[in-house]
This record gives C-alpha cells, structure tokens and sequence, in this order.
C-alpha cells in the first residue's frame, strides 16, 4: 500500500509531471464529456435546446462540485496517512469512507430532486424552456449517487500516487456518451442526452469496482468504520466542498443576471462555458495534483517539499494555461461554430474572452495557492480564498458594473475577481508557517 510515485523523495518537476499529465488527461477527457452533450444538443435542438441546457448547467455543476470537493478532503486524509507510512490505519479510513459516502449520495440525490423544479425557478429560468430543463435535471440526477462513489474512488487511487484510474475510467465514458448521445436526442430531446449521462455514470461506478478488485492498490475493512475517522473525513472534506461549490454556485447566480438579456445571451454564456473548460479542467487536474502530493509531503513533515511543488505548479500551469487560452480567445467565433449557434451568439461568446483575457492564467496560479493551501490540511484557508473568489469580488461587482455596461460589465466582473483572488492567495500562502514536525496525523494541526 505505498505510493506509486515517490513525491517525498523523487525530483519535483519528474514527480510532478507524472501526478498532473494523466490528471490533465482525465480532466480534458471530462471537458469532452462536458462538451458532447452541449454539441449534440446545441447542433440537434437549437438555441431552444442549448438555453435549456444552460438554464441546469449551474445546478449540474453544483453536484459535480459537490463530489469532486468531498474527495479532495477525502485525498488530504489518505495522502497524509500514506506519507506519515501508517499503513495500518488505511483499511479502518477507507471503509469509512466509502460508508460515509454511499451514505451521503443517498441523502443528496432524494433532496436534490424535491428542488429541482424551485431551483430552477429561483435562478429565473425562461419559461418557454423552463419544462425542458426540469425534465433534464429530474433524469440526470438519478445517476448522481453513483457519480458520487466514482468520484471518492478517484481520490482514494490518487492519495496513493494514482491518477492513471481517473483518466481511463473518463475515457471509457466519453466515447460512450459520444456515440449514444445522438441516437437518444433524437429519441427524446433533451430528456435522452440526460438518460444517457445516467447510464455513464453507472457505468463509471462499475468501472471503478472492477479497477479495484484487479489493482488492489489499497484494502478495505468495513469492521472498522470508526467514528474518529469519519469526524476527520468531515472536518477535512466540509472545507474543500465549500471551495468546489463556490464556482457553480456563482455561476448560478451570474445566469440569473444574465437572464433578462435573452436566450442569444443564455445561449451565449451557455457557449463560453463549455470552452472555458478547456482552461478548467487542466486546473482543477493541477489543483488535484497538488492537493494531493503536499499532502503527502506534510504526511512526512517535508514543507520544504510541498513549497517547491507549488512553485512547481505555478511555472507549469501557468505556462499552459497561457497558450490555451490564446487560442480559445484568438479562434472563438468559430469555435462557437461547432454548437450550431448564431452569428449573434458567437458576438457574445467573442465579448465574453476579449474581457475576460488574462483572468484565466491568473486562474490556474490561484488554483495552484488554493491546492497548496489545502495539501498542507488548511483547507478552512483554501475555503475562504474561493469564498471571496466567487461571492463578494465577483457577486456584487457584476450587479453594479451590469447595470453601467450592460453585459459587458457582467464579464468584466469575472475578470476583477481572478485579479483580486490572485492577490488573496499570495497573502494565504505567505500566512501559512510550517515548520518540520508541526504537522500531526491526528487532526492534522499544523
């Protein structure tokens, strides 16, 4: 049960490039899975089919959050046990993990369809595709529960120095959703790209069990699902889902300022959303991948360690990020294109990245802070810099600039807030002084 990359003891940039390369793959390969919904739905059903979509993006989103901000505790704990060597302890940790989780999956999915039709309506839905959306959003979360253990198996492999599992299990789905989603929108509209997800998720969850049983990576004893373990579990994972929850939960009110400016600009945002993704999800495999290996190094008392993985993370990252942006911003129009939407959207699309600009590279250094931070068992610090990041710099920036400069003052919002949490998380990191043999399993007090 050791690590399979040595992260404490191996060259930083090597070591680094091994976590991150098939995080980036999995997340390019979950930017896909995104995105073919949003291009069939968008090529088969218009600009009424794309609002609609758009319309339980946020919500989507948020249960997406959800389950990738419990793992990135559940990472902390596992990673910090494996780096401290204390091998015994990870059967106990894991079962009630997975325990804790089945359970919560549960809970969550039966009260998420008791709101499904209340959100909606709450975030200003148009009522000319309110029905449509409501229908999507009851289907797709059939399958969250199973979203959900996929997404805590993800964490668990990746404490233990593998990220190869997130990546073919994405793989296997995309191709799966690529080839069935046609066939089942054409059958029921937006319902059928909805039952399909179902059924990827499903199949996700398989996946994950199968790879499990085959690798035995890590073991698991359900005779000791313990209390402690479950209060750690909480105290780590409470933190980091908050920080995952903030961006949709921002974007959901951000959709209900863009609202009254019509379907092109639903429709428009729902676009610029998708290829946003394309800078996304390298960063959130970035921010995984530190989260994880200064977990580790804080596991062994190695800060010395977690510091020039972040400094790291911060030349990589931000590298990429800049190229892909560039090109994201130089050929939008006709990246909208592939949507199958208007003139007029792809103008919005076009609006929305020459404002937003350098924001995204700003993005992936924050990220990488944000990781940090939460690798080193702060994840209360990590949470207030996404607290700020999406509520206070962006929320009321948008509502007051909106109403100067339209739609444009709404982008620019988006932009202001990447510069002002970039600023946040240099103050976070500079306030986090740890010294060799601070760090205790046992709560994780630094």
């Amino acid at each position: 049960m050791n690590s399979k990359i040595d992260f404490v003891n191996g060259k930083t940039g090597p070591a680094l490039g091994k976590m991150f390369l098939p995080l980036l793959a999995a997340m390019t390969l979950t930017m896909v899975y995104s995105m073919i919904d949003s291009l069939w739905v968008g090529n088969l059903l218009g600009e009424h089919g794309m609002s609609a979509l758009t319309a339980g993006t946020a919500i989507v989103l948020i249960m997406n959050s959800l389950a990738m901000g419990m793992g990135n505790g559940i990472s902390v704990m596992v990673a910090n046990l494996v780096g401290a060597g204390e091998k015994e302890k990870l059967p106990g940790a894991i079962a009630t993990i997975v325990a804790v989780s089945a359970g919560l999956s549960v809970t969550v999915t039966i009260g998420m369809e008791l709101l499904v039709s209340p959100l909606l309506s709450l975030l200003g839905t148009p009522q000319e595709v309110f029905g449509d959306a409501v229908k999507y959003l009851a289907i797709y979360l059939i399958g969250n529960g199973a979203l959900y253990l996929y997404m805590q198996f993800t964490s668990i492999f990746r404490a233990f120095g593998d990220p190869v599992f997130q990546m073919k299990g994405m793989l296997l789905t995309s191709i799966f959703n690529a080839v069935m989603d046609p066939f089942f929108i054409k059958l029921w509209g937006l319902a059928g790209a909805a039952v399909i997800t179902v059924a990827s998720e499903v199949l996700c969850l398989v996946y994950a069990i199968f790879y499990y049983k085959k690798h035995k990576l890590f073991t698991m004893d359900f005779g000791k699902v313990n209390l402690e373990d479950a209060k750690t579990m909480f105290r780590l994972s409470v933190p980091t889902t908050i920080q995952a929850i903030m961006p949709p939960i921002s974007s959901a009110v951000m959709i209900s300022f863009i609202t009254p400016f019509g379907i092109n600009a639903m429709a428009g945002f729902g676009v610029a959303r998708n290829l946003e993704l394309i800078m996304f999800m390298p960063t959130t495999g970035m921010c995984m991948a530190m989260t994880t290996i200064v977990g580790q190094c804080a596991g062994a008392g190695r800060f010395d360690r977690a510091k020039d993985y972040l400094k790291a993370g911060l030349v990589m990252g931000g590298g990429l990020i800049a190229v892909l942006s560039t090109m994201v911003i130089l050929f939008s129009g006709q990246l909208t294109m592939l949507f199958g939407q208007s003139t007029t959207v792809a103008e919005v699309v076009a609006g929305f990245f020459r404002i937003i600009s350098i924001g995204y590279v700003l993005y992936m250094l924050t990220s990488c802070m944000q990781g940090y931070i939460t690798g080193l068992g702060k994840p209360e610090k990590a949470m207030l810099l996404l607290i700020l990041y999406y509520l206070p710099y962006r929320i009321p920036v948008a509502l007051g600039l909106e109403k100067i400069m339209g739609l444009d003052g709404i982008w620019l919002a988006f932009l202001l807030s990447h510069v002002l949490a970039f600023v946040t998380g240099i103050i976070l990191v500079r306030s986090c002084k740890k010294k060799k043999g601070e760090c205790r399993n046992e709560g994780f007090v630094f």
